[in-house]
């Protein structure tokens, strides 16, 4: 049994830092109706760390997630409108850094015990996901191996001249 569904992505906006919130409370509520055996038209919810203040419903048209969204304390209103898929996508697809890193690569490392140094790359290993770096605040010369997730880039390494 194939059905086609038409279904639209709108936002909804929020109390600051209560988006997860708020999208547990919509979600039990659909879950209850769903138990109860009325049909929800929400298809899917989703809070997206980079978009502070909203959350995103799934859904046929803007009266369903209207009353789905009704009576909550930290639900602000729906956006007028509704959203592309191409707006929120590059929110949805983690990117690793590893392939944006190179030798000689100026970072800085953002987690873990050397946090708040900088540091340039000396290695690459993508397999491992982890860089090599030499510390550049250490009074001496110092490899540490770190993973990427815990890097910011400061500055390219400038190529070479011919």
């Amino acid at each position: 049994m194939s059905q086609t569904l038409s279904t639209r992505i709108f936002a909804v906006k929020t109390t600051g830092g209560q988006e997860k919130t708020v999208a547990k409370f919509v979600g039990d509520r659909l879950e209850k109706k769903k138990q109860e055996g009325k049909e929800s038209q929400v298809y899917s919810i989703l809070v997206l760390e980079a978009q502070k203040s909203y959350v995103f419903f799934e859904a046929p048209n803007a009266q369903a997630v209207s009353d789905a969204i009704s009576g909550f304390k930290h639900v602000k209103g729906m956006v007028p409108g509704y959203i592309q898929f191409a707006d929120i996508e590059k929110f949805l697809v983690d990117k690793s850094i590893i392939s944006d890193v190179g030798v000689g690569d100026v970072i800085e490392i953002v987690a873990g015990p050397f946090k708040g140094m900088r540091a340039k790359i000396n290695r690459v290993e993508p397999q491992r996901s982890e860089v090599t770096v030499m510390l550049l605040d250490a009074p001496y010369q110092l490899p540490v191996t770190v993973d990427v997730g815990f890097i910011k880039i400061v500055s390219r390494a400038t190529p070479a001249a011919p």
